[in-house]
């Protein structure tokens, strides 16, 4: 049985542990406000840009542009994956990246080779260490991501689409339901399909200003970008709710540990007193 002041160190080594998952919950609790006010912010730009991309694949303009018509044969995709930079958050980046090689492995399976454009370092280093092909990546976004970030690996998977290295672009991130559950998801980004996005077939029409090639070449850019962002903003907010449950989950089985540690120390404790009163005792005895 160890001693009780092994004990008395074993328990102030959890309590300084526990001290620290407490700080960190409370860290996570704050971040993950402005988080969730920063997704919920993009979410009505993201849809409505959505909904706008799905009935423009529907019009009938002069110019059509390569992300809205489909290949006849896929032969090689890109997948640009949204993971946190930092862990200590669950079972999060797991999940997705579980998904993630699972949809991979169906690909190949099919004989499609795969592209991949890792925003995250836990994305960038486990991809990597699969072996996957990561043709660009973004990492340390910060706790306030901003678009520019975005810009430079988004316009790797756009240019690879336009001149056709790959024939569909999909994006995969934890969705945000609520602070106790996030879901990873993987969507399709590219081609543009109305009918996919839930938009009722039929002829839309538009009026183009400057020129359709213009407009719609803006359009599409900023749909995708939009679109990025708003999975960035969906994973970080399900970061920070990831993180927040395991600190706090963390400091109650500190909490535990404590108590279970403190009753070894009073056991030991006593037992020490039982035996010198029992030595006492026989001492007294003898003489």
């Amino acid at each position: 049985m160890p001693s009780g002041k092994e004990i008395r160190t074993k328990i102030k080594t959890v309590q300084n542990t526990q001290k620290i998952t407490r700080a960190m919950e409370m860290v996570a609790a704050s971040k993950m406000r402005r988080a969730q006010d920063r997704m919920r912010a993009a979410r009505p730009y993201a849809e409505k840009i959505r909904v706008v991309a799905a009935h423009m694949s529907h019009s009938h303009p002069e110019y059509r542009h390569p992300f809205i018509v489909p290949r006849e044969q896929v032969k090689r995709v890109g997948i640009v994956v949204v993971s946190s930079d930092k862990g200590l958050c669950g079972g999060l980046n797991t999940n997705l990246l579980r998904l993630v090689v699972g949809q991979m492995k169906a690909w190949h399976d099919q004989a499609l080779e795969v592209e991949v454009c890792a925003i995250g370092n836990k994305s960038l280093g486990f991809l990597q260490r699969f072996g996957a092909s990561v043709s660009a990546h973004a990492v340390g976004l910060g706790d306030s991501p901003h678009l520019d970030q975005l810009i430079g690996p988004v316009k790797v998977m756009l240019d690879a689409y336009t001149e056709g290295r790959i024939d569909a672009l999909y994006v995969a991130y934890n969705q945000f339901i609520n602070t106790m559950r996030q879901e990873p998801r993987v969507d399709q980004l590219l081609p543009l399909s109305g009918e996919r996005m839930g938009a009722a077939s039929g002829h839309w029409d538009y009026l183009y200003e400057p020129d359709p090639q213009t407009a719609v070449n803006a359009l599409l850019t900023r749909y995708i970008e939009a679109l990025i962002y708003q999975a960035v903003a969906e994973n970080m907010a399900s970061e920070q709710s990831a993180r927040m449950v395991a600190m706090k989950a963390a400091s109650d089985n500190a909490g535990n540990v404590i108590d279970e540690l403190r009753l070894v120390y009073n056991k030991t404790r006593q037992a020490a007193i039982t035996k010198e009163l029992s030595e006492i005792v026989a001492g007294a005895a003898a003489v």
